[in-house]
């Protein structure tokens, strides 16, 4: 579905503000409530707007550690790429798990309380999955830049 101008302000304006009500954004764009309604719903409905959520701070709920956690399997079968991903997504602690090429095959994300506790992590949980031949961990000093806007 290819996006005009307004659907792309509607958009940056939903991005910075989930929250604001469709007369907010009608003032904003210029347009009726019910049109602003109308492409909401076609956003949606197209699954350009996927879900809203609310961002929480991670410091404030105790999970202000943040691990990069590279990982190799053993071996590159469907059989067993299928196997860790199924296993990766049941752990909460990984927020994002990405397939990727290079030295390693997966990239995780994972924030926990502290040091301590991402050693619990790989001790109980991580190392526990099927296929993994080996880790490396990288953690996180400070944030430069984290956003979640896509700039269209």
């Amino acid at each position: 579905m290819p996006l005009d101008t307004t659907d792309k302000k509607l958009l940056q304006l939903l991005q910075e503000d989930s929250t604001q009500t469709t007369k907010q954004l009608s003032a904003k764009l210029s347009l009726s409530v019910t049109a602003i309604y109308e492409r909401i719903k076609k956003l949606e409905r197209e699954g350009i707007i996927s879900k809203y959520v609310a961002l929480v701070d991670r410091n404030k709920v105790g999970r202000g550690f943040v691990v990069f956690c590279h990982l190799k399997l053993i071996q590159h079968t469907k059989e067993y790429l299928t196997k860790f991903e199924k296993e990766v997504t049941q752990l909460s602690e990984v927020l994002e798990c990405y397939h990727v090429s290079g030295d390693y095959d997966y990239i995780l994300k994972i924030y926990v309380a502290n040091m301590e506790e991402y050693r619990e992590f790989m001790v109980t949980k991580l190392t526990t999955l099927h296929h993994i031949g080996s880790t490396h961990s990288t953690f996180m000093i400070g944030e430069v830049k984290n956003t979640n806007i896509i700039a269209l």
